[in-house]
């Protein structure tokens, strides 16, 4: 009776986010180690089924690093990246989205699917959904795009049907091109177009760190005004820092809150939107 009682607290605890989230969008960035293990992907999936089931409205952005570094060595090319993007020449970028659309994304349409979901494959191309440009560096990136326009009006309709968007983050170039995009990026513009309620990060780390050696050291809240001094600091470094920028530009646009959550713990999404301490770091204005 007792694990019957504490199942019940848990439910309670949930309802009053249950409430508050209601037909409320919520921008998903999945990737990292949460596709690597089926354990894993497995858990995310319900997580988003559940999601919707409670009234919730789930977009997914995935990546599909690991996959596409696997294909292209396949094909004899050997990965390189800079500040973190890949640079994709015209076969890579071929490669590229065949893994994102034709593997990575009908898996996970699937997967949701086998959950009791219902979703659907996006490219990013399509409809017009992602409108990108050449990336502009010093180095030339090739087929690497900065976006320059999100229409997101069959994301809205799609949504308002009781179906979950999965969307492979590839963009459609003013002359036909494809652009290989940062999932980060996109997931973050995607949430900023739709005005989402959430925009959540799943990464391979705990969250924010005030002492990297101490995974109990989480910071639980970030303020926008916080992450200059903490990147000062060497608290935010690296890869974080890409991720940290992405969830502050959709704070800008109109994001009432972005998190940075592990996706490696078994159910996190449900941990850090439906529980009153959650698991990650969420970042929120000023």
């Amino acid at each position: 009776m007792e694990k019957l009682i504490k199942k019940a607290k848990v439910l309670i605890e949930a309802l009053p986010y249950i409430k508050k989230f209601h037909g409320k969008k919520v921008v998903i960035k999945y990737g990292g180690s949460a596709m690597e293990h089926e354990k894993i992907r497995k858990a995310v999936m319900q997580d988003i089924v559940f999601m919707k089931y409670v009234g919730m409205n789930p977009i997914i952005i995935h990546g599909g690093g690991n996959a596409i570094t696997e294909a292209l060595k396949k094909t004899g090319k050997k990965s390189q990246f800079v500040d973190g993007l890949r640079v994709t020449d015209k076969e890579a970028i071929q490669v590229v989205e065949q893994v994102l659309v034709e593997e990575v994304n009908k898996e996970i349409v699937s997967l949701i699917n086998e959950s009791g979901g219902n979703a659907l494959g996006i490219n990013g191309k399509s409809e017009s959904l992602i409108i990108a440009a050449k990336l502009k560096r010093n180095n030339d990136l090739g087929f690497v795009g900065q976006i320059v326009k999100i229409q997101p009006e069959k994301l809205d309709k799609l949504c308002n049907q009781g179906i979950i968007p999965v969307i492979a983050p590839l963009g459609l170039g003013e002359n036909g091109e494809t652009y290989n995009i940062n999932a980060d990026t996109a997931a973050s513009e995607i949430a900023a177009a739709l005005r989402a309620e959430k925009l959540v990060l799943l990464t391979d780390v705990p969250g924010i760190l005030k002492d990297k050696s101490d995974p109990e050291s989480i910071m639980s809240t970030l303020k926008v005004s916080e992450i200059e001094v903490l990147k000062k600091r060497g608290v935010i470094t690296g890869g974080m820092i890409p991720k940290i920028h992405a969830c502050e530009r959709a704070l800008e646009a109109g994001v009432k809150k972005s998190h940075n959550i592990d996706g490696r713990i078994l159910h996190s999404l449900l941990l850090e939107i439906f529980t009153d301490k959650g698991i990650g770091t969420e970042l929120i204005k000023n």
